[in-house]
């Protein structure tokens, strides 16, 4: 079966939404966890049972990660040129901070240093915070567009700077971020321990819950108010080449909330993301963190969907050049390229999910002091 080229392309779009979605449901209660190691856990054992919840798992799930970048690069290549060309010292920054991740998991432990055992469990915490930051940092210039053109041979030009990225409402995206993955860290924590830790992990719960609530809220004030979006005025056949220079688009007041207003039951997304962040609240209050988990990954479904939604169909709008801005339509790479990825995601997708659930189930237990205590030598 060949599907059109048209079609092929709103596909790829959700399922580049789909893998940052498994990045942020799977990594993103690693890097929750990392966020609030050196705060839940007071006693070495008992952060060695906080690093073990994520221990085994947490190079897997960065496969999430790396896969979306991956099908970025092949699905969307001048997306990825121009976001790691404009991101680069941001991505840089990333890069590093997860260079803490598997030097710390690996090695922490194997010294009964306490200096040497305390400077990773900040490493681990670096590894955790810089990245949820970053990427909500990232998500914010996406919606307040990008200081970005390109010249007729297609090659991208970046004329903003490091620091510009940091503006206010970049970094209130960041703070949404930091916040929605720390609850997610913070649920799983109370699911997979005991006792203090599990206890104190509930009150993370709580307070992170409830910021996730009221940063997200704030930001979509901010963007119904103050920030302006972008429309599509003309552009040639949705199932044309890829070509960014062949379209018309305006940046206007209120283009981001349009689609709410054209089809009100997009509106389930954003209500998905708070309410399922104030019942993962109520949930995680009520010692039921098995169903406050799957709450927590609906608020990160829901406020990522948001984002998307908002944006269609553009992926990374230029506030330099608003005509250049890059879009579903006219970002992706050819029919074949996209054909032959998508069979390869319909073959291998399944198998990587199904691996990924045996792995948790045949892995799945409480860990405790006791555990940690009786396998010193080969725990994390």
């Amino acid at each position: 079966m060949i599907l059109d080229y048209e079609v092929l392309k709103f596909i790829w779009w959700i399922l580049v939404g789909a893998l940052l979605i498994g990045f942020a449901i799977t990594d993103g209660m690693d890097l929750g966890v990392g966020n609030v190691l050196p705060f839940i856990a007071k006693t070495d054992e008992e952060r060695r049972v906080v690093i073990n919840t994520v221990g085994p798992h947490w190079d897997g799930n960065q496969v999430w990660l790396i896969t979306a970048g991956g099908a970025i690069f092949a699905a969307w290549p001048i997306v990825y040129a121009t976001v790691f060309s404009g991101f680069y010292f941001a991505m840089i920054l990333v890069l590093f901070a997860l260079f803490f991740r598997p030097v710390g998991f690996d090695y922490r432990s194997k010294i009964e240093n306490p200096t040497w055992r305390n400077t990773w469990d900040w490493g681990l915490f670096v590894g955790g915070f810089v990245p949820s930051l970053v990427f909500g940092v990232a998500f914010g210039n996406l919606l307040r567009g990008v200081p970005f053109q390109f010249n007729d041979l297609l090659q991208s030009t970046y004329t903003g700077s490091f620091f510009g990225l940091l503006n206010p409402f970049a970094i209130l995206a960041g703070l949404v971020s930091v916040a929605m993955l720390t609850m997610h860290g913070s649920i799983w924590l109370q699911l997979r321990t005991e006792d203090l830790i599990a206890n104190r992990a509930k009150g993370f719960v709580q307070w992170s819950g409830l910021a996730t609530v009221a940063t997200f809220v704030l930001a979509g004030v901010w963007i119904a108010l103050g920030i302006k979006g972008y429309t599509i005025v003309d552009q040639p056949s949705l199932d044309a080449a890829a070509n960014p220079l062949g379209k018309t688009v305006e940046h206007t007041a209120g283009a981001w909330m349009q689609i709410y207003k054209d089809m009100p039951w997009t509106m389930i997304f954003p209500l998905l993301g708070i309410g399922s962040a104030l019942l993962t609240v109520v949930l995680s209050k009520a010692n039921r963190p098995g169903w406050g988990f799957v709450t927590s990954s609906l608020t990160m479904t829901g406020i990522i969907v948001t984002a998307g939604v908002s944006m269609f169909p553009f992926i990374m709008p230029s506030s330099t050049h608003p005509s250049m801005s890059l879009t579903i339509w006219d970002a992706p790479s050819s029919h074949l390229t996209l054909t032959v990825m998508f069979w390869a995601v319909v073959i291998f997708l399944p198998i990587v999910i199904a691996y990924t659930i045996w792995c948790y189930a045949h892995m799945w237990r409480k860990v405790t002091i006791e555990e940690i205590k009786a396998q010193s030598h080969q725990a994390y």
